[in-house]
């Protein structure tokens, strides 16, 4: 069966959609955790990823149907460390709305996320899951998708 969607890196006129499908994400996540783990303004992240996108800070790849729909996103930015042998991906945001999930929009998502870090030297992609138990099943997308376990857990503090 043919893709029924397109994927294509974003431009700096679609940061509305781009913000729109990461806002869901966020949303998500707060919603089957049932902790407030993210407090964001719509406009302050649609400017600032205006401003990541035009440093090339930030990339980021969308997934529309063939209505031109936007069902899916994935927003990328590259580090440097010397565990990861040089220049490395880290997947920020990956979200496809429910609708269109299981349908290989993630996985071809994952698929440009590894041509375009290809094409930048990087040694690696890495990605951190939403909480578990809660979200096992993205652990296993991303398992399925290659990603292995390599323990620990993200943790933050504020500046």
């Amino acid at each position: 069966m043919p893709d029924t969607f397109t994927i294509q890196k974003a431009k700096a006129e679609e940061v509305l959609e781009i913000t729109h499908l990461v806002a869901e994400l966020l949303m998500e996540i707060m919603q089957v955790s049932g902790i407030a783990a993210f407090t964001f303004d719509p406009q302050k992240m649609t400017t600032q990823l205006g401003a990541f996108m035009e440093a090339e800070k930030y990339h980021v790849f969308l997934a529309r149907s063939t209505q031109h729909q936007c069902i899916g996103v994935i927003t990328l930015y590259e580090g440097f460390a010397l565990y990861a042998e040089g220049a490395f991906g880290t997947i920020a945001e990956l979200y496809v709305q429910p609708g269109y999930r299981s349908q290989a929009v993630g996985q071809r998502l994952i698929e440009q996320a590894e041509a375009f870090g290809r094409t930048r030297g990087w040694r690696r992609l890495e990605v951190t899951t939403p909480p578990l138990p809660e979200f096992q099943k993205t652990l296993a997308f991303y398992e399925q998708a290659g990603f292995a376990v390599t323990g620990g857990r993200k943790l933050k503090i504020l500046l």
